[in-house]
């Protein structure tokens, strides 16, 4: 049977990411650290293997957010990618950044000392599609111009009008 292979980036399509064979352990981290890198109430980050990842277009900045930890971004548009503590062998991915985010379901959470008190309620807050409080207008002008959820030859893409 073939390994799997996923694929993944940044917003802007910048910096873009493959991954030959099976994603690791897949995780919520609550820690401070961790709120603050992806601005937001912690990180879902899957373990990935090095040896199995390849960057197939650009390569991520790195900030040390601590003494042993370093973590990647795209500089051009911020999104946060991955962080590595030294000496592991291992990438930890941002799940959202994987093209199919469905393929890497938490199964633990780290760091629930920082935890927000309001994240257990997130799941019992109304919800409703973006559809439902938008114009058909708004929804044009909504119009992403993110990076798509698979490999291109090459982005941002020609435009046939140009020269």
């Amino acid at each position: 049977m073939a390994e799997p292979v996923l694929s993944g980036g940044c917003q802007c399509g910048a910096v873009r990411y493959r991954i030959e064979g099976t994603l690791g352990h897949a995780g919520i981290c609550h820690c401070r650290m961790c709120q603050k890198a992806f601005g937001n109430w912690g990180a879902a980050l899957v373990s990935v293997p090095k040896a199995q990842f390849t960057w197939t277009r650009g390569k991520p900045s790195e900030f040390r957010s601590s003494a042993i930890v370093a973590r990647g971004f795209c500089a051009g548009c911020g999104t946060p990618l991955y962080m590595n503590e030294d000496g592991d062998p291992n990438y930890d991915i941002a799940i959202g950044t994987l093209d199919d985010p469905e393929q890497a379901v938490p199964t633990s959470q780290v760091g629930i000392e920082s935890e927000l008190s309001w994240f257990k309620a997130l799941a019992n807050l109304p919800s409703h599609s973006t559809e439902d409080d938008r114009t058909a207008e708004d929804l044009r002008k909504l119009k992403s111009l993110q990076h798509p959820d698979h490999d291109t030859e090459m982005w941002p893409p020609i435009s046939k009008s140009s020269p």
